[in-house]
């Protein structure tokens, strides 16, 4: 009966011409095994078996459709390699950037980075792992200084930086990578996180499955993208992750600026007790303002006090104290606490010199006015003494009342009563003006020769020291 029905249809074929039969492209056994039966015509044709699900997984991925594009693209597997990674985020907790040379390898969902070969070999777990899926891929020139850096966020927010120092090798990489991203994202149900066309993430091989007409093209060095706030899209949820380098220190700008803004003055910190005026390092005028005198008490009661006890004492004004205590006691100044020098933490008289000799180096402005400096140094130059005489009495009449006062109770004090003793404390007038030049008056501007400085602010202090009943007198 068979071939009975084979004739007749041989014998149709020469009557109506040759029959296209339309049959699948196969090269499966199985397949051409079914070619051959359909051409065996039966009575009634069974329906088709359903096919399987492993079958129709994998026809999903193998067969082309739509004039040639695919509809899934098929991972790229890329042989191991040293690559630089440093993992700059976790879970958008900023890390360190260290970078480490890692055993790179990449699989069609993963990227995988062992310490060395061997560690692959030997099966040992992984340094770290980066699932593709979800994730995304762009280069990346702020971030390092390095060359050939593109970064790989996931979609749990880490970052990763990936650098090699060959162009083509970092180009191979990037374009695997990515292409597996797009692979796994599909595969779980996303849709991919780039587009070929998109003018963010521009294709460079476009005889890649799916990209572009199919022409080989040149691989350009990686471009130079700003680095933006990528948003990951997997099954209908947003990820925001961590912005750009600026856009933080724009942030932090914006922050000081505004704290610098609401910050309250001086004057009312000072009102609310927070910032006390301090004796040390104030302005003259400030302080004798402040005090309500012409003269810091300060100032006179150290005085008071070396006039009292210290007078005898060797090297007066020239030894130094304990610097520990000095500092003490300024503190002391400072704080507005009662300060009696008779205790006997106070005992060395050199402590209370030293520290009047601090008051005076810390001025903002010496006792000597910045502006009157080089005019005490041409009164000096004169060489008639009365003419010197006056010119020095009339620069210091010149003086704001402070300098002035606070001038003639220092050089009283040091005529009056450590001249009288120098047998005893062994202090002359030299002795006295290389103490006292540099500590009372120095330049605005260190322009000149400071040698030469020196011993016009040591003669200027002698001469003052000398002709005192004179220079101050009415």
């Amino acid at each position: 009966v068979v071939f009975f029905r084979i004739t007749n249809l041989q014998n149709v074929n020469k009557q109506q011409g040759s029959v296209q039969l339309r049959v699948k492209s196969s090269q499966s056994s199985g397949d051409r095994s079914s070619q051959s039966k359909s051409m065996v015509l039966q009575d009634s044709e069974p329906p088709p078996a359903p096919i399987s699900r492993h079958r129709r997984n994998q026809s999903q991925h193998n067969v082309i459709m739509g004039g040639g594009a695919a509809l899934f693209e098929p991972p790229v597997k890329v042989k191991g390699e040293h690559l630089n990674m440093a993992k700059i985020s976790d879970g958008r907790k900023k890390q360190r950037k260290n970078w480490t040379l890692t055993w790179t390898v990449l699989t069609s969902d993963q990227l995988l980075f062992y310490k060395d070969k061997q560690q692959q070999t030997a099966l040992k777990p992984t340094i770290d792992e980066i699932h593709l899926s979800g994730a995304v891929i762009d280069w990346n020139s702020e971030k390092s200084s390095r060359k050939n850096v593109f970064q790989i966020t996931t979609n749990t927010g880490s970052e990763y930086l990936m650098q090699t120092d060959s162009v083509s090798t970092a180009n191979k990489w990037y374009d695997a990578i990515r292409q597996n991203i797009s692979s796994a994202t599909k595969a779980a149900g996303g849709r991919p996180l780039w587009r070929s066309n998109s003018t963010e993430y521009l294709p460079r091989h476009s005889s890649l499955p799916g990209y572009g007409s199919g022409s080989a093209t040149t691989s350009p060095k990686p471009h130079n993208q700003a680095h933006r706030r990528s948003i990951n899209v997997f099954g209908g949820s947003k990820l925001k992750h961590s912005s750009s380098d600026s856009a933080d220190k724009n942030g932090v700008k914006n922050r000081l600026k505004k704290f610098i803004s609401r910050r309250p003055s001086m004057k009312t910190l000072q009102e609310k007790g927070l910032i006390k005026d301090r004796v040390f390092g104030c302005h003259l005028l400030t302080l004798c303002e402040r005090e309500g005198t012409s003269v810091p008490k300060f100032v006179q009661i150290c005085l008071d006090a070396v006039e009292k006890r210290g007078l005898e004492v060797d090297g007066i004004y020239r030894v130094s104290g304990n610097l520990a205590t000095i500092q003490k006691l300024r503190f002391i100044v400072d704080e507005e606490e009662d300060l009696d020098l008779d205790q006997s933490q106070w005992e060395d008289i050199h402590v209370i010199t030293g520290a009047l000799k601090m008051f005076f180096r810390e001025l903002p402005e010496p006792l000597f006015p910045f502006k009157f400096f080089q005019q005490f140094v041409e009164a000096i130059k004169i060489k008639d003494p009365k003419q010197k005489v006056h010119a020095v009495k009339k620069l210091v009449q010149q003086l704001p009342k402070p300098n002035r006062d606070t001038m003639k109770l220092l050089f009283n004090h040091l005529h009056r009563y450590i001249l009288a003793y120098s047998r005893k404390n062994l202090m002359s007038t030299q002795g006295i003006s290389i103490v006292f030049g540099p500590t009372l008056m120095w330049p605005e501007l260190d322009a000149g020769n400071m040698a030469v400085n020196m011993v016009y602010q040591n003669q200027i202090v002698e001469f003052i020291l000398i002709e005192n009943s004179e220079i101050f007198s009415l």
